[in-house]
This record gives C-alpha cells, sequence and structure tokens, in this order.
C-alpha cells in the first residue's frame, strides 16, 4: 500500500470512532436528562410523603392527647 492509502485508512478509522464517540456522547446526555427527571420527580414524591407523614404525626398525637384528656376525665 501507499503512503496516501495508509493515511486515508488511518484517517477514516479516526472518523469512525469519533463518529462512535459522538454518539456515545449523546446517548449520554439522553440518559443523563433522563436521570435528572427522574430525580426530580422522586425528590418532589419524596416531599410529598414527607408532608403526609407529618399530617399523620399530628393527627395521631392530637388523638393520644384526646384519649389521655378522656382518660383523665374518667
Amino acid at each position: 500500500m501507499s503512503a496516501t492509502a495508509d493515511f486515508t485508512k488511518a484517517l477514516a478509522a479516526i472518523e469512525n470512532k469519533l463518529d462512535a464517540l459522538l454518539e456515545e456522547r449523546q446517548a449520554l446526555l439522553q440518559e443523563n436528562q433522563a436521570l435528572k427527571h427522574a430525580e426530580q420527580r422522586w425528590l418532589q414524591e419524596r416531599t410529598s410523603l414527607v408532608e403526609k407523614n407529618e399530617l399523620a404525626r399530628g393527627r395521631i398525637e392530637a388523638m393520644i392527647a384526646r384519649l389521655k384528656s378522656l382518660e383523665s376525665d374518667a
């Protein structure tokens, strides 16, 4: 093979590798974006669950206080 043919072949191999890297980069960017959206949804769900837990805790504490009050009145 001539030097020009070797150079052309090497250049084509580099281009193929670069194309593959660019495709992989794009896939990783999309995956990263999807993970960020999922994280945001989980954080919102967690916040909602914490709020519900606090509400339930308040109701239970109020029931306990009422029961203690009824018990002391009896």
